[in-house]
Protein backbone atom coordinates (compact mmCIF):
# COMPACT_ATOMS: atom_id res chain seq x y z
CA UNK A 1 0.00 0.00 0.00
CA UNK A 2 1.23 3.31 -0.78
CA UNK A 3 1.98 5.53 2.02
CA UNK A 4 0.16 9.08 1.20
CA UNK A 5 0.98 11.03 4.46
CA UNK A 6 4.15 11.29 6.46
CA UNK A 7 4.19 11.86 9.93
CA UNK A 8 4.18 15.90 9.86
CA UNK A 9 1.02 15.93 7.22
CA UNK A 10 -0.86 13.81 9.86
CA UNK A 11 0.04 16.11 12.69
CA UNK A 12 -0.99 19.34 10.39
CA UNK A 13 -4.58 17.65 9.73
CA UNK A 14 -5.19 17.34 13.63
CA UNK A 15 -4.40 20.81 14.14
CA UNK A 16 -6.17 21.63 10.99
CA UNK A 17 -9.12 20.08 12.99
CA UNK A 18 -8.41 21.64 16.53
CA UNK A 19 -8.58 25.18 14.95
CA UNK A 20 -11.54 24.39 13.19
CA UNK A 21 -13.45 23.27 15.53
CA UNK A 22 -12.10 26.41 18.07
CA UNK A 23 -12.52 28.90 15.31
CA UNK A 24 -8.94 30.60 16.39
CA UNK A 25 -5.39 29.15 16.01
CA UNK A 26 -4.70 30.68 19.41
CA UNK A 27 -6.90 28.58 20.72
CA UNK A 28 -5.99 25.43 19.13
CA UNK A 29 -2.54 26.53 20.10
CA UNK A 30 -2.64 26.54 23.44
CA UNK A 31 -4.86 22.84 23.10
CA UNK A 32 -2.52 21.17 21.34
CA UNK A 33 0.55 22.37 23.60
CA UNK A 34 2.20 23.73 20.55
CA UNK A 35 2.79 27.84 19.41
CA UNK A 36 0.61 29.60 17.25
CA UNK A 37 3.07 30.05 14.42
CA UNK A 38 3.06 25.87 14.42
CA UNK A 39 -0.39 26.24 13.58
CA UNK A 40 -0.08 28.40 10.93
CA UNK A 41 2.74 26.44 9.41
CA UNK A 42 0.77 23.35 9.87
CA UNK A 43 -2.16 25.12 7.51
CA UNK A 44 -0.07 26.86 5.25
CA UNK A 45 1.42 23.56 4.09
CA UNK A 46 -2.03 21.70 3.91
CA UNK A 47 -3.31 24.82 1.90
CA UNK A 48 -0.26 24.29 -0.57
CA UNK A 49 -0.51 20.20 -0.88
CA UNK A 50 -4.37 20.70 -1.51
CA UNK A 51 -3.96 23.74 -3.35
CA UNK A 52 -7.38 25.54 -2.12
CA UNK A 53 -7.70 27.86 0.62
CA UNK A 54 -8.80 26.39 3.95
CA UNK A 55 -9.68 28.99 6.26
CA UNK A 56 -10.75 33.12 5.58
CA UNK A 57 -8.74 34.90 8.15
CA UNK A 58 -9.51 38.68 9.02
CA UNK A 59 -7.59 39.83 12.33
CA UNK A 60 -10.34 39.16 14.64
CA UNK A 61 -11.25 35.59 13.79
CA UNK A 62 -11.04 32.47 11.45
CA UNK A 63 -13.60 31.00 9.52
CA UNK A 64 -13.53 27.97 7.55
CA UNK A 65 -14.14 28.23 3.14
CA UNK A 66 -16.93 26.21 1.82
CA UNK A 67 -14.09 23.67 0.72
CA UNK A 68 -12.35 23.97 4.09
CA UNK A 69 -15.92 23.31 5.64
CA UNK A 70 -16.16 20.01 3.11
CA UNK A 71 -12.61 18.95 4.38
CA UNK A 72 -13.06 19.30 8.06
CA UNK A 73 -15.70 17.21 7.55
CA UNK A 74 -14.46 14.50 5.63
CA UNK A 75 -10.95 14.78 8.58
CA UNK A 76 -12.69 14.78 11.42
CA UNK A 77 -15.12 11.39 10.65
CA UNK A 78 -11.82 9.81 9.43
CA UNK A 79 -9.77 11.04 12.77
CA UNK A 80 -12.49 9.73 15.05
CA UNK A 81 -12.79 6.11 13.52
CA UNK A 82 -8.99 5.99 13.94
CA UNK A 83 -9.85 6.53 17.68
CA UNK A 84 -12.48 4.48 17.37
CA UNK A 85 -10.42 1.92 16.08
CA UNK A 86 -7.62 2.00 18.69
CA UNK A 87 -9.75 1.94 21.35
CA UNK A 88 -12.12 -1.35 19.82
CA UNK A 89 -8.87 -3.04 19.42
CA UNK A 90 -7.12 -2.24 22.68
CA UNK A 91 -10.64 -3.18 24.17
CA UNK A 92 -10.55 0.21 25.36
CA UNK A 93 -14.16 0.55 23.73
CA UNK A 94 -15.91 -2.09 25.67
CA UNK A 95 -18.98 0.35 26.98
CA UNK A 96 -20.02 3.69 25.22
CA UNK A 97 -18.93 6.90 26.83
CA UNK A 98 -18.55 10.62 25.90
CA UNK A 99 -20.95 13.35 24.67
CA UNK A 100 -23.99 12.49 22.72
CA UNK A 101 -25.95 15.58 20.95
CA UNK A 102 -29.15 15.00 19.96
CA UNK A 103 -32.11 17.07 18.38
CA UNK A 104 -35.84 16.35 19.11
CA UNK A 105 -38.70 18.36 18.49
CA UNK A 106 -40.98 19.48 21.45
CA UNK A 107 -43.93 17.28 21.83
CA UNK A 108 -41.91 13.88 20.82
CA UNK A 109 -39.04 15.35 23.26
CA UNK A 110 -41.31 15.44 26.26
CA UNK A 111 -43.55 12.59 25.09
CA UNK A 112 -41.34 10.15 23.90
CA UNK A 113 -37.27 10.96 24.09
CA UNK A 114 -36.79 12.30 27.54
CA UNK A 115 -38.73 9.65 29.65
CA UNK A 116 -36.89 6.39 28.22
CA UNK A 117 -32.90 8.77 28.29
CA UNK A 118 -32.73 8.05 32.33
CA UNK A 119 -32.68 4.38 31.37
CA UNK A 120 -30.11 4.39 28.85
CA UNK A 121 -28.20 6.63 31.09
CA UNK A 122 -28.33 3.86 33.58
CA UNK A 123 -27.19 1.48 31.19
CA UNK A 124 -24.55 3.50 29.91
CA UNK A 125 -23.24 6.05 32.96
CA UNK A 126 -19.92 7.53 30.98
CA UNK A 127 -22.31 9.08 28.10
CA UNK A 128 -23.14 12.47 28.69
CA UNK A 129 -26.60 13.91 26.69
CA UNK A 130 -27.09 17.27 25.46
CA UNK A 131 -30.44 17.69 24.23
CA UNK A 132 -32.19 20.26 22.33
CA UNK A 133 -35.22 20.28 22.15
CA UNK A 134 -36.90 22.30 19.15
CA UNK A 135 -38.81 22.21 15.76
CA UNK A 136 -36.48 23.95 14.40
CA UNK A 137 -34.45 22.08 11.52
CA UNK A 138 -30.99 21.57 11.80
CA UNK A 139 -27.66 21.20 9.88
CA UNK A 140 -25.58 17.92 11.14
CA UNK A 141 -22.53 19.20 10.00
CA UNK A 142 -22.42 22.89 10.69
CA UNK A 143 -24.21 22.28 14.38
CA UNK A 144 -22.35 19.00 14.97
CA UNK A 145 -25.42 17.03 16.16
CA UNK A 146 -25.49 12.95 16.21
CA UNK A 147 -28.78 12.19 16.14
CA UNK A 148 -32.09 14.09 15.21
CA UNK A 149 -35.63 12.97 15.62
CA UNK A 150 -37.74 15.23 12.91
CA UNK A 151 -41.04 14.69 11.19
CA UNK A 152 -40.32 14.29 7.65
CA UNK A 153 -37.80 11.96 5.80
CA UNK A 154 -34.35 14.21 4.59
CA UNK A 155 -33.68 15.11 1.28
CA UNK A 156 -30.27 14.69 2.55
CA UNK A 157 -28.81 11.48 1.06
CA UNK A 158 -25.26 11.63 3.44
CA UNK A 159 -28.35 10.21 6.46
CA UNK A 160 -29.91 7.13 7.74
CA UNK A 161 -33.66 7.77 8.42
CA UNK A 162 -35.31 5.14 10.55
CA UNK A 163 -38.91 5.82 11.30
CA UNK A 164 -39.99 5.48 15.00
CA UNK A 165 -43.55 5.76 14.34
CA UNK A 166 -47.40 7.32 12.52
CA UNK A 167 -48.09 9.42 15.49
CA UNK A 168 -52.07 9.97 15.49
CA UNK A 169 -53.61 12.95 15.23
CA UNK A 170 -56.96 13.72 16.68
CA UNK A 171 -59.15 16.78 17.32
CA UNK A 172 -60.12 17.89 20.39
CA UNK A 173 -61.77 21.10 22.48
CA UNK A 174 -62.70 21.79 26.12
CA UNK A 175 -65.87 21.33 27.43
CA UNK A 176 -66.10 24.98 27.97
CA UNK A 177 -65.87 25.83 24.83
CA UNK A 178 -68.16 23.63 23.26
CA UNK A 179 -70.51 25.04 25.73
CA UNK A 180 -69.86 28.29 24.59
CA UNK A 181 -69.51 27.76 20.85
CA UNK A 182 -71.22 24.02 20.42
CA UNK A 183 -69.81 21.11 18.77
CA UNK A 184 -68.91 21.07 14.66
CA UNK A 185 -70.91 18.38 13.33
CA UNK A 186 -68.87 18.53 9.75
CA UNK A 187 -65.41 19.58 8.26
CA UNK A 188 -67.35 22.74 7.31
CA UNK A 189 -68.76 23.41 10.91
CA UNK A 190 -64.87 24.21 11.12
CA UNK A 191 -65.01 27.04 9.12
CA UNK A 192 -67.48 28.82 11.84
CA UNK A 193 -65.36 28.21 14.90
CA UNK A 194 -62.18 29.44 16.63
CA UNK A 195 -59.53 26.77 15.27
CA UNK A 196 -55.90 27.20 17.13
CA UNK A 197 -52.98 27.22 14.52
CA UNK A 198 -49.64 25.99 14.62
CA UNK A 199 -46.98 27.55 12.31
CA UNK A 200 -44.64 25.68 10.68
CA UNK A 201 -41.05 26.52 11.04
CA UNK A 202 -40.22 26.20 8.11
CA UNK A 203 -42.49 28.46 6.22
CA UNK A 204 -43.87 30.53 8.92
CA UNK A 205 -47.40 29.88 7.66
CA UNK A 206 -50.23 27.55 9.72
CA UNK A 207 -50.45 23.74 9.04
CA UNK A 208 -53.03 22.48 7.53
CA UNK A 209 -55.09 19.58 9.57
CA UNK A 210 -55.64 16.43 7.78
CA UNK A 211 -58.52 14.23 8.11
CA UNK A 212 -59.48 10.74 6.72
CA UNK A 213 -62.29 11.68 3.75
CA UNK A 214 -63.37 8.39 2.05
CA UNK A 215 -60.02 6.66 3.06
CA UNK A 216 -58.10 10.00 1.82
CA UNK A 217 -56.11 12.21 3.75
CA UNK A 218 -57.21 15.40 3.43
CA UNK A 219 -55.66 18.53 4.04
CA UNK A 220 -57.79 21.36 5.28
CA UNK A 221 -56.90 24.83 5.90
CA UNK A 222 -59.07 26.41 9.23
CA UNK A 223 -58.77 29.21 10.64
CA UNK A 224 -58.75 31.01 14.15
CA UNK A 225 -57.33 34.15 16.21
CA UNK A 226 -54.43 32.42 18.00
CA UNK A 227 -51.52 31.07 16.86
CA UNK A 228 -48.46 29.74 18.06
CA UNK A 229 -44.60 29.07 16.84
CA UNK A 230 -41.73 27.02 17.37
CA UNK A 231 -43.91 25.29 20.95
CA UNK A 232 -46.38 23.13 19.30
CA UNK A 233 -47.23 22.08 23.14
CA UNK A 234 -48.99 25.44 23.58
CA UNK A 235 -51.91 25.00 21.62
CA UNK A 236 -53.23 21.70 23.41
CA UNK A 237 -52.74 24.75 26.19
CA UNK A 238 -55.02 26.87 24.96
CA UNK A 239 -57.61 24.24 23.97
CA UNK A 240 -57.17 22.61 27.56
CA UNK A 241 -58.21 26.45 28.83
CA UNK A 242 -61.25 26.97 26.29
CA UNK A 243 -59.76 29.16 23.48
CA UNK A 244 -60.40 26.59 20.52
CA UNK A 245 -60.51 23.75 18.58
CA UNK A 246 -57.03 21.91 18.29
CA UNK A 247 -55.82 19.13 15.85
CA UNK A 248 -52.88 17.58 17.66
CA UNK A 249 -51.25 14.20 18.47
CA UNK A 250 -53.34 12.10 20.33
CA UNK A 251 -50.42 10.85 22.98
CA UNK A 252 -50.30 14.50 23.65
CA UNK A 253 -53.99 15.15 25.05
CA UNK A 254 -54.90 10.87 25.77
CA UNK A 255 -54.99 11.71 29.42
CA UNK A 256 -56.54 14.66 29.08
CA UNK A 257 -59.18 13.10 27.10
CA UNK A 258 -59.39 9.99 29.80
CA UNK A 259 -60.45 12.36 32.52
CA UNK A 260 -63.03 14.49 30.01
CA UNK A 261 -60.67 17.72 30.19
CA UNK A 262 -61.14 17.50 26.62
CA UNK A 263 -63.46 15.74 24.07
CA UNK A 264 -62.61 14.05 21.09
CA UNK A 265 -64.71 15.76 17.46
CA UNK A 266 -65.38 13.98 14.43
CA UNK A 267 -63.86 10.98 14.99
CA UNK A 268 -65.54 9.62 12.04
CA UNK A 269 -62.54 12.19 10.17
CA UNK A 270 -59.80 10.69 12.43
CA UNK A 271 -57.05 7.85 11.87
CA UNK A 272 -54.71 10.23 10.40
CA UNK A 273 -50.94 10.06 11.18
CA UNK A 274 -47.63 12.10 10.86
CA UNK A 275 -44.36 10.42 11.12
CA UNK A 276 -41.36 10.55 13.28
CA UNK A 277 -38.19 9.66 12.02
CA UNK A 278 -34.72 9.12 13.60
CA UNK A 279 -31.93 10.57 11.44
CA UNK A 280 -28.34 10.27 11.83
CA UNK A 281 -25.31 10.51 9.64
CA UNK A 282 -24.00 7.72 7.26
CA UNK A 283 -21.30 7.02 8.45
CA UNK A 284 -18.92 3.43 7.18
CA UNK A 285 -18.47 3.37 10.99
CA UNK A 286 -20.73 4.23 13.34
CA UNK A 287 -19.34 5.32 17.05
CA UNK A 288 -19.97 3.21 19.63
CA UNK A 289 -22.25 5.56 21.67
CA UNK A 290 -24.01 6.53 18.33
CA UNK A 291 -24.65 2.89 17.43
CA UNK A 292 -25.16 2.50 21.14
CA UNK A 293 -28.38 4.78 21.49
CA UNK A 294 -29.50 4.56 17.58
CA UNK A 295 -30.44 0.64 18.52
CA UNK A 296 -31.83 1.47 22.01
CA UNK A 297 -34.33 3.98 20.59
CA UNK A 298 -35.05 1.83 17.98
CA UNK A 299 -35.85 -1.13 20.49
CA UNK A 300 -37.66 1.47 22.95
CA UNK A 301 -39.32 4.00 20.65
CA UNK A 302 -40.60 2.38 17.33
CA UNK A 303 -44.14 1.56 17.58
CA UNK A 304 -45.75 -0.90 14.66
Amino acid sequence: MKRNFDDMMLGSIELFCLAAELSNFTAAATAAGVTAAAVSRSIGRLEERLGVRLFVRTTRQIRLTEGGRVYFEQCRQALSQLVEAEREITGGQTSPSGLLRISVPTPYGHYRLLPVLPEFKALYPDVQLDIHISNRNIDFADERYDLAIRGRSPSDSNLIARKLEDAELVLVASPAYLKRAGAPKSLDDLLKHECIQFELPSNGRPIPWIFNVDGEAVDFMTEGSYCCGEDVLGIATLARHGAGIVQTYRYIVENDLKKGELVELLPEFGGTSRPFILLYPHARHLSLKVRTLVDFLVEKLVRH
